[in-house]
């Protein structure tokens, strides 16, 4: 029973007075994940198992009672996006800007294929240095065009509203370590996120905070001297 005066029970998975919540979502499988092939902006479609990933992550992402979906517009993302938005009624707003990283002749060729030829190149883009993967975009021109799409959406959002924004690795990537203010060579400290599973962005008293990172699962409350 709610006490007299008090207010509407929060919904499912929000803290009241924490701010808004910022979940980034990563695409389900295609095929070109599957044989290790730098997709970048190539269209490459989900397969069976990519939808079934992509279903099974929007009900539980359901469950936390999104406000509002953005999504690339590339079709792993999108199509990803719908299973979530056919759960909760939400339209999908899609942006280019969330596109993966475009990396020119590296796209379509394996990891192997990638190291074999542009080893130097790899290597140096591993060490942070900034680098333009087969001859494409910066990490920094990625953050650059996808971070200012998820605080403009993120902006809009109500009080302790929550925004799915649906992407790709190495976006999502990017945009963590811009909005977290982190240097451009330390961002690859961020591990990898797998096939649809997503990070927890919050908004706290100095901006935003990584609360999950590479999340399968619905986030937990941290509780203890930190939260």
């Amino acid at each position: 029973m709610t006490a007299p005066g008090a207010g509407a029970a929060p919904a499912a998975g929000r803290t009241p007075g924490r701010g808004r919540r910022v979940i980034l979502w990563r695409h389900g499988q295609t095929l070109w994940n599957v044989e290790r092939r730098f997709q970048g902006t190539t269209d490459v479609p989900l397969t069976e198992t990519g939808v079934a990933q992509a279903r099974r992550s929007a009900r539980l992402l359901a469950s936390l009672g999104p406000d509002a979906i953005v999504a690339s517009d590339l079709r792993r993302a999108a199509d990803t996006a719908a299973e979530l938005a056919a759960l909760t009624g939400l339209e999908v707003a899609h942006d280019e800007a969330l596109r993966e990283t475009y990396a020119g002749v590296w796209q379509g060729l394996t990891h192997e294929e990638i190291v074999s030829r542009f080893g130097e190149e790899y290597t140096a883009w591993k060490r942070g240095e900034p680098v333009r993967r087969g001859g494409g975009e910066l990490e920094s021109e990625v953050a650059d065009r996808a971070a200012p799409v998820v605080l403009r959406h993120a902006e809009k959002l109500p009080e302790d509203g929550t925004l799915v924004v649906v992407s790709h690795g190495g976006t999502i990537r990017t945009t963590i370590g811009r909005l977290l203010g982190l240097e451009a060579r330390d961002w690859e400290s961020l591990g990898g996120l797998s096939n649809c599973c997503w990070s927890v962005l919050g908004e706290g008293a100095r901006g935003w905070r990584l609360l999950e990172h590479n999340a399968g699962t619905l986030p937990e409350p941290v509780l203890g001297d930190d939260d």
